[in-house]
């Protein structure tokens, strides 16, 4: 496969996984009752959309970074921390609605914060060294 194959794939699954992301976090912020619908088993929607979004963010950022580098690293850091951020989730509460007590949702928060942050930490630096290689490379006069 060329380098250009290669980039052509990079790019149509980062701006699919970034479709799911903006998506989600739209039905997040948008969704009002819709929220509340139930899977089976109890797990709320907004539960699994928050997760989605988390998921998509970090695996956008493990497709844009280069093979074999630090920000891909950090990029698999942050995709397993999103897998992990639901089940974690559930097993603090210990209920799939992620209704906290005993003041484990302070540790929720703690976690649900770290999480985020890191994730979205981890968009932004592989966006921007995507940018920074596009702007980088030697453009023909």
């Amino acid at each position: 496969m060329s380098a250009r194959q290669l980039a052509s794939r990079r790019g149509l699954h980062s701006s699919g996984l970034l479709a799911a992301a903006a998506a989600s976090i739209a039905g997040l912020i948008l969704g009002g009752s819709s929220l509340e619908f139930e899977f089976p088993g109890g797990l709320p929607a907004g539960n699994a959309l928050a997760a989605v979004a988390l998921c998509a963010m970090a695996g956008a950022a493990v497709v844009l970074t280069r093979r074999k580098s630090w920000t891909r690293a950090v990029s698999w850091c942050a995709l397993a921390a999103a897998l992990a951020w639901l089940p974690a989730s559930i097993l603090l509460a210990g209920n799939l609605h992620l209704v906290f007590g005993n003041g484990r949702g302070d540790a929720w928060i703690a976690l649900t914060l770290a999480t985020a942050a890191l994730v979205v930490g981890t968009l932004v630096l592989a966006l921007t060294a995507t940018a920074w290689r596009f702007l980088k490379r030697k453009r023909p006069a």
